[in-house]
């Protein structure tokens, strides 16, 4: 996407311009909105917004994928069967979801 949207413009630069920082006269080579500076930093906020938004979006829909994983790991482990081949196919599975747990948790917090 190029250029900030109208919520961008609203939620981003005019609280940026607003809180001291100093629009420049150059602009983002990603989407094209006048770089910042504040505290001798230069940067754009509006790709740091979309930076930030993208890593909330991921974080819950990693809770969300979780929580199905952790579900369907339950349903499993409740209905564990008697017949031995029956069981290693059983525990297969549910250690194929452990390890996607184990994976969403780590994009979750190592991104």
């Amino acid at each position: 996407m190029k250029g900030p949207t109208d919520e961008e413009i609203r939620n981003v630069i005019m609280p940026l311009m607003l809180s001291g920082a100093k629009m420049l006269d150059r602009h983002c080579p990603v989407c094209g909105s006048p770089l910042f500076e504040k505290d001798g930093r230069v940067f754009c906020p509006v790709c740091e917004y979309r930076a930030k938004k993208k890593r909330e979006f991921t974080a819950g829909e990693n809770a969300d994928v979780e929580a199905a994983l952790r579900a369907k790991l339950a349903e499993l482990s409740s209905t564990l069967p008697s017949e031995i081949d029956a069981l290693e196919k059983h525990l297969s599975v549910m250690e194929k979801i452990i390890e996607l747990i184990l994976k969403y948790r780590t994009l979750e917090g190592g991104e």
